[in-house]
């Protein structure tokens, strides 16, 4: 794993930043989320040519080499524009084939040509309603809710022991979403699959999914605070700015608490999980539910606080709203999360 300097990240966090702040724009994120695939080849490439997918890839198969630290920072700016492409779908997958014998799929991910996801199945799959089994080298049933399975070149199984990798293209049947700019599909398998990690791996992968969700949720957070201060401070009633109000002020400091807390547990969530500690298990199951938890209060609240017209779909607060909900859900709810919490704690004591 590459280390990066302070400044170096500092410099990485700001390219992505402006390249979404150019190719990402509210109009943007609308055109794609109105596109019949949900999917713009040109801001992948764009991503890609800054290396964004192959963020945590080995540089042996094209990668940066970097850790969870550097992709949280990178979700971050992903929650902040609603970026509607697969990237948190390609590093779960190609989280799945570091180890494996599968590494040829890599180099593709990294450069963008290659778009690859994966399906929690079994008694692990964080939807609980898929019923893909594995067994004697073959894959049977569907798995629900994969994200951007529609587009992907490749579908994954993760289940309990380990990931497979179908040697034939398995059924995709897009669903209709709440979240539109992340699309999702049933996937039905029903041929031979090729292993390509064990169940630590899958571990492995899950815990930096989570860790990336946490920091796009933090993204999120702060992306709705700025709105909606920005909009008190500039929308007046009774012959003042609205954020001159009160109960305004006081539900603008709880945003900005619920933001700033989230980030800071998806931070450190990533630090222990690069780093190895024995705390990592609290740690991402503190992010999960935390900065699920902060991104739909953050969302809510920001719709109240533009009153009507955040309820539309004219107004962004609406689509953070839906992308804060949908995402909450993707790898268990937050019970489940605060359930995992206390046991590593426990386990710690």
């Amino acid at each position: 794993m590459t280390a990066l300097s302070h400044e170096d990240r500092a410099a990485l966090v700001d390219s992505v930043r402006r390249l979404l702040a150019d190719r990402c724009t509210e109009a943007d994120v609308r055109r794609i989320m109105d596109s019949e695939s949900g999917h713009d080849p040109a801001l992948w490439r764009a991503l890609a040519d800054m290396g964004v997918p192959g963020l945590t890839i080995a540089a042996e198969h094209g990668g940066a080499g970097l850790g969870p630290v550097e992709l949280e920072l990178v979700m971050e700016e992903a929650g902040v524009a609603l970026l509607p492409a697969p990237l948190l779908s390609c590093t779960i997958a190609a989280a799945l084939l570091a180890d494996g014998d599968a590494g040829d799929l890599l180099p593709g991910i990294a450069d963008g040509s290659f778009i690859a996801t994966v399906a929690f199945a079994g008694a692990g799959g964080w939807s609980g309603e898929g019923d893909v089994i594995v067994r004697g080298g073959r894959a049977t049933g569907t798995a629900r809710f994969v994200t951007d399975a529609a587009i992907a070149d490749a579908v994954l199984i993760a289940s309990d022991d380990g990931a497979y990798l179908p040697l034939h293209a398995p059924r995709v049947t897009p669903l209709p979403v709440f979240d539109r700019t992340r699309r999702m599909a049933d996937v039905t398998f029903y041929g031979e699959v090729r292993r390509v990690g064990d169940a630590a791996a899958v571990r492995r992968a899950l815990d930096l999914a989570v860790v990336a969700l946490a920091g796009e949720q933090a993204g999120v957070a702060r992306r709705v605070l700025e709105m909606s201060v920005g909009y008190a401070a500039e929308r007046h009633q009774f012959g003042r700015a609205i954020g001159s109000f009160q109960a305004v002020k006081h539900m603008a400091a709880d945003l900005l608490l619920e933001s700033e807390s989230a980030t800071s547990a998806a931070r450190d969530a990533a630090e222990h999980l690069a780093a190895g500690s024995g705390e990592r298990e609290a740690a991402v199951a503190l992010a999960a539910f935390a900065c699920a938890d902060a991104a739909v209060r953050c969302t809510k609240d920001a719709i109240q606080m533009h009153g009507g017209i955040a309820f539309t779909w004219a107004h962004p607060a609406h689509l953070y709203l839906r992308r804060a909900r949908s995402a909450a859900q993707m790898f268990g709810a937050s019970p489940l999360w605060r359930d995992r919490y206390l046991t590593a704690l426990e386990a710690m004591a």
